[in-house]
C-alpha cells in the first residue's frame, strides 16, 4: 500500500469514526428524523455539485428502483437507527456496534445462497455475539431507560448495512459514484414523510449543532463517498473492510476527547471480541489486504 492510499484510508477512517460523534450531538437536539434527513439532503446536493463538475450522468429513469434499495438499506434506515440509538448510547459504543456489520453480511449471504457457514466464519459470529453481549450487558447498567431498545436498533443499522452488502452483491454493476449520488437522493426523499411528521425546534439550533448536520452531510457523507471510491479503485474491495477495523478506533477516539466518554474495560474487551469475530467471519487479514493490492494493481 502506497503512503497517499493509507493516508487516504486513515482520514476515511477518522471521518466516519467521527460520524457517531456529531450523531450524538446532534440527536437529541433534533431529533432522529430532521437530523438524518438533514445529513442525506446535503450530501445529495454536494454530489449532485461534484456530478455537475464532474459531468457524471445519474441515468435514475433506468436504475431509480436499484437507487431506492440502496437507500433505504445503506442510508435512511441505518442513519435512523443509529441516530435514535445515539440519544442514549455513546458514540464509543454506536462505532463498535458498527463494526459487526460484515459478520451480518457473512450470516446473510450464507442464509441467501442456503450453505452453512464454515468453522472459521461460524466462530467469528460467536465472537462477534460474545462481544455484543458484553458491551451490552455492561453498558446497560449504567444506561437510562431504554438503553437495550438503542442498543437494539445500532445492531439493526448494522443489520440493515449487511443487507445491502448481500443486495449489492446479487445487483446489476452501476458506477461506483452513481450509486452514492443516486442513493443519497433516494434516502433523501424517503425520509420526507418522516421530516414533515417529525417536531421541528422552536428556535434555530445553536452553532454547535449546526455545524454537527453540515458535518454529517457534506464531510461524513459527500466528500467521504469520494475518498472511498478513491480507495477502492487504488486498492480494491478490500480497502472497503479495511476502514471497518479502524472506524472503532476513531470513534472512540471522538468521544473520549470531544464527549468526555468513559472507557471502561469492557469497551476494549468487547472490541477485541466485536473485530476479532468479524475478521473471523469475513476471511480477512494484514497479509490478504496487500496481496488484494497487488493484484489490483496488475
Amino acid at each position: 500500500m502506497d503512503p497517499a492510499s493509507l493516508a487516504r484510508l486513515v482520514l476515511l477512517s477518522s471521518i466516519w469514526g467521527a460520524s457517531f460523534l456529531f450523531i450524538r450531538i446532534g440527536a437529541p437536539v433534533l431529533g432522529p428524523s430532521l437530523l438524518i434527513f438533514a445529513r442525506v439532503g446535503l450530501a445529495a446536493v454536494f454530489l449532485l455539485a461534484v456530478a455537475l463538475y464532474l459531468k457524471r450522468i445519474l441515468d435514475a429513469r433506468q436504475h431509480w428502483r436499484h437507487y431506492l434499495m440502496l437507500g433505504l438499506f445503506n442510508s435512511a434506515l441505518p442513519f435512523l437507527l443509529f441516530a435514535y440509538a445515539a440519544q442514549t448510547v455513546s458514540a464509543s459504543l454506536l462505532s463498535i456496534l458498527n463494526a459487526t456489520a460484515p459478520t451480518w453480511a457473512a450470516a446473510l449471504g450464507a442464509a441467501w445462497t442456503r450453505t452453512r457457514l464454515a468453522p472459521r466464519p461460524l466462530i467469528g459470529l460467536l465472537l462477534g455475539i460474545a462481544g455484543v453481549a458484553l458491551l451490552a450487558g455492561v453498558e446497560t447498567l449504567s444506561l437510562p431507560a431504554g438503553g437495550g431498545l438503542a442498543i437494539v436498533a445500532a445492531l439493526g443499522a448494522a443489520l440493515c448495512y449487511g443487507v445491502s452488502s448481500v443486495y449489492a452483491r446479487s445487483a446489476r454493476a452501476t458506477e461506483p459514484f452513481a450509486n452514492a449520488h443516486g442513493s443519497m437522493w433516494a434516502a433523501t426523499l424517503l425520509l420526507i414523510p418522516a421530516a414533515l411528521l417529525a417536531p421541528w425546534p422552536e428556535t434555530l439550533p445553536d452553532g454547535r449543532i449546526l455545524l454537527a448536520v453540515v458535518a454529517l452531510g457534506v464531510l461524513c457523507s459527500g466528500i467521504a463517498y469520494l475518498l472511498y471510491f478513491r480507495l477502492v479503485v487504488d486498492l480494491g474491495a478490500s480497502s472497503a473492510l479495511t476502514v471497518t477495523f479502524l472506524i472503532p478506533v476513531f470513534g472512540i477516539l471522538w468521544g473520549v476527547l470531544f464527549l468526555d466518554e468513559a472507557v471502561g474495560w469492557h469497551t476494549f474487551a468487547g472490541s477485541v471480541l466485536v473485530l476479532a469475530g468479524t475478521a473471523l467471519a469475513t476471511g480477512f487479514s494484514i497479509r490478504s489486504l496487500f496481496a488484494r493490492t497487488e493484484t489490483g494493481r496488475a
